[in-house]
């Protein structure tokens, strides 16, 4: 059981690291994501020390979104919160799989981990990223890179392939309502099904809006 002390510290350690984060990736998103990996750990019986923790450090380092080596966030992460955990004292094989389970859990890496606990990880991080708090971080990070939020001549992607890059809106399509697909737990798809309701009840809504 990992010592209360020690979570506390790691705790801290994140919120600081944090601060002045742009509200995609802020400690109010960790909190969440360690909140869901708490629930799918309970529902598949994973080790909660590794998956707490893994969750509660995974957003200790982020390139920006539009640098050349954002697809290496999750391993420069890694080996922070690997250098973190080393110094409270804790067992290498305990660092190995918390630094495991971070450098894995990018949507963009496209890893699919071996260990239940970085499974988790993927799943609890690609849930807040569907459903109201989905839309509502898609559209701050499309603020942030200064994207309009939709192509004006096809913001639904009918006759084109999303771009995300260029349209906030395409994100929904290229990587959000795909995300159920890419989830390893049962739990974890059971959680996400009234959250890709939510996201096709609010593409509907605006395009009534905007029609």
């Amino acid at each position: 059981m990992m010592n209360d002390a020690v979570l506390a510290r790691l705790r801290d350690e994140a919120r600081s690291r944090l601060e002045g984060a742009e509200p995609a990736h802020d400690f109010s998103h960790v909190e969440r994501v360690v909140k869901n990996a708490r629930t799918l750990a309970d529902a598949e019986g994973a080790d909660h020390d590794v998956v707490t923790t893994a969750a509660l450090l995974h957003e200790l380092f982020n390139y920006p979104k539009n640098h050349p080596e954002s697809h290496r966030s999750g391993d420069v992460c890694a080996e922070e919160a690997a250098k973190l955990l080393r110094r409270e004292g804790l067992p290498e094989a305990f660092v190995e799989a918390v630094a495991s389970a971070i450098a894995d859990h990018a949507f963009s890496k496209g890893a699919t981990p071996s260990a239940l606990e970085a499974r988790i990880l993927q799943d609890a991080d690609r849930l807040d990223a569907i459903g109201a708090i989905g839309v509502a971080r898609c559209l701050a990070t499309c603020a942030a890179m200064k994207r309009p939020f939709y192509a004006p001549d096809d913001p639904f992607c009918t006759t084109r392939e999303p771009e995300d890059k260029l349209w906030g809106i395409d994100h929904f399509y290229k990587k959000l309502l795909r995300i159920p697909e890419k989830l390893h737990t049962q739990k974890a798809r059971e959680m996400a099904e009234e959250r890709v309701q939510f996201l096709r009840t609010f593409l509907g809504q605006l395009e009534r809006e905007i029609a």
